[in-house]
Order: C-alpha cells, then structure tokens, then sequence
C-alpha cells in the first residue's frame, strides 16, 4: 500500500510528516538540554531513535533542522498570543492580553524558549543578538506597537511614540524570562502582574 500523501502530488506523505515532527521535537529537547553548539545530527538521530542517514532524508544539514525548529517554535508561540488577544474586549484589555499572553507562553514550554535564546542570541554569554532584528521574528513587537496604535485612537490610551514603547516593554518582558531561565526559582506569575502593571502606568491616560 503507498503511503498516502497530502494536499498534493508533491507533499510529503503523512508518514513523512510524523517523521519530521518526531525529528523537530527531538532537536527541540536536544537544543535545550545541550545547548545549540553542541547539537549535532548524531545527537538528534540517537534522540529520536533513528539513523543519521534517516535523518539526513529529511533535513540534509543541521542548519536546516534547527532552522525548522525554531520555526515551528516560532509559529506555536505567535498563534498562542494571537488566540489570546482575540478574546479581549478592547484595546486595554488586548495589551494586558498580550503581556500575559508573552509571558504565560514561555512558562509553559520552557524546552521552547531555550531554543529561541539558543538560536537568536550569540554564544558569548547570551546578551546579543546575532542578527538585530531578530528577536522580532513573526512581528512580535509590531503586533504589540499595533495594539498600543490602537489605543490611541480609540483615545484610551496618551500619546506616545508606538514603536518605543513597544521596544520598551517587550525589553522588560524578555528580561524577566532571562532571569527566570536563569533563575527558575523567580515567581514568574508574580513577575507577569508587575509587568502588567509596569505596562499600564506607561500607557494609560494621566489624570
């Protein structure tokens, strides 16, 4: 019996499919036990429970494997705060959303985080980006400096520069999940209702 296929003659079939989640999810763990240096294909084909040549089928480099990854990781983490902003009701209450949303993502699949830092950030200690711009992938910061945009006009919000502050609070929230990395012990839910409250008394209209 052949293998059934996807949407099309050219797709991969469903076992394919699997093959390559079981694959990504294996660099995902690998990445964030050892770190993205010391990730190799033989570290995730014997994580996976496959030969190297299987997984060079399906990824014929390391680039393109780990590339994958963090896409996949990417897309999970930008469709968990799209799915949270659609059940606000306002603008105000679309940035609270956001800030959660930033936050609760990231305590709740911390293998996945540690892909993004491992792969975004250089190997010198982990505080620069290697390529700027980067840690923007799938517009995070624009999807929040919208949400701020909006808010001015709905006129619940001050005036302000919109792409500033959206570079300000997604600074303090990414600095809150790196000392949390580091530091497990931080009471992360504690840390999200100061962040939410840091965000509202920049934003909000003085009286």
């Amino acid at each position: 019996m052949t293998p059934r296929r996807g949407d099309g003659p050219d797709e991969p079939t469903f076992t394919e499919r699997a093959r390559r989640e079981q694959l990504i999810d294996a660099t995902i763990d690998v990445i964030s036990t050892r770190g993205y240096p010391a990730t190799s294909l033989s570290a995730i084909a014997e994580r996976a429970g496959l030969s190297k040549a299987a997984v060079l089928y399906h990824f014929p480099s390391k680039d393109k494997l780990t590339r994958a990854a963090l896409e996949q990781v990417m897309e999970q983490f930008s469709a968990y705060v799209t799915e949270r902003l659609a059940r606000a009701a306002g603008p105000r209450d679309a940035i609270v959303a956001y800030v959660r949303a930033m936050i609760g993502y990231q305590q709740a699949n911390r293998r996945q985080v540690r892909v993004i830092t491992e792969m975004l950030l250089d190997d010198g200690g982990g505080t620069r980006l290697k390529t700027p711009g980067s840690h923007d992938t799938h517009g995070r910061r624009q999807a929040l400096a919208n949400l701020l945009m909006e808010g001015q006009k709905a006129g619940v919000l001050r005036e302000f520069d919109p792409q500033t502050v959206a570079l300000a609070i997604g600074g303090a929230i990414d600095g809150v999940i790196a000392h949390w990395l580091a530091h497990p012990e931080l009471d992360l839910d504690a840390a999200a209702a100061e962040l939410e409250e840091f965000t509202l008394n920049a934003i909000e209209r003085r009286s």
